[in-house]
């Protein structure tokens, strides 16, 4: 039964984030749209109804952090799932300081494991799930990525290491998103040819499967990070 199920995500308000959120509230689930975006949440959380409330969360403030996941189990009353999905990327590496290396680090993962802190006591309750949204980059690389693909690995071992410590009152899964269209782009012949499924992923496709994994359908999976690319990772590439 999912009409009383209440799932927060993070990053939610544009993009993939916002594309679970979608997902979720048509299948009958209330959402908690956590988001630094004021305006695209807002009007994500407008879109979807009653069964939707936006909370402006910096996933690296602790503090923001804790408030986000107090005020959604007192406006909602429970929390059954947590779907961390807020990432930002790195610039180029000629470029990368410190500075810039610690903060995507700090919001890509640091805000994962902050999230999880907070929402684990709820989620024992209700015997819910965890869900981290990893990418392909943990597993392969574009050129000058390297605190974004860190911070992604880092996610995919956070995933099994947490399903282990909270398990079995909770499942912790991740997914790794590879070329995911999250707006209006033409896409060329060899773009679709890339994959072997001969198209480029939609934020869409990632939605159906996070719905899965906090769904009773996945209760023997935990500890897993699902690939969802279209196979490209599995094509062998040779430049002719």
């Amino acid at each position: 039964m999912t009409q009383s199920r209440v799932v927060l995500v993070t990053g939610a308000a544009k993009g993939i984030g916002r594309a679970m959120v979608q997902h979720l509230v048509s299948q009958g689930m209330r959402v908690v749209i956590a988001d630094t975006d004021v305006k695209a949440g807002r009007k994500t959380a407008e879109e979807l109804g009653p069964n939707a409330l936006f909370l402006k969360t910096d996933v690296a403030s602790e503090k923001q952090v804790q408030t986000t996941v107090s005020a959604a189990v007192r406006t909602f009353g429970r929390l059954d799932a947590l779907i961390n999905n807020a990432a930002i990327a790195d610039p180029n590496l000629s470029y990368l300081n410190v500075k810039t290396w610690n903060k995507v680090l700090t919001v890509n993962l640091t805000g994962a494991f902050l999230c999880a802190k907070y929402a684990i006591p709820h989620l024992r309750k209700t015997r819910g799930c965890i869900v981290n949204i990893a990418s392909t980059r943990a597993l392969m690389s574009e050129p000058h990525t390297e605190a974004y693909a860190a911070s992604k690995g880092g996610l995919v071992a956070l995933t099994h290491a947490l399903a282990i410590s909270f398990g079995p009152k909770i499942r912790v899964n991740g997914i790794s998103p590879g070329w995911i269209v999250t707006h209006q782009t033409a896409m060329r012949p060899i773009d679709r040819q890339q994959h072997p499924v001969g198209r480029v992923g939609r934020p869409e496709d990632v939605a159906a499967l996070a719905a899965f994994l906090i769904s009773p359908a996945a209760g023997f999976i935990t500890g897993q990070t699902y690939v969802i690319d279209g196979g490209m990772t599995r094509k062998m590439i040779y430049k002719d």
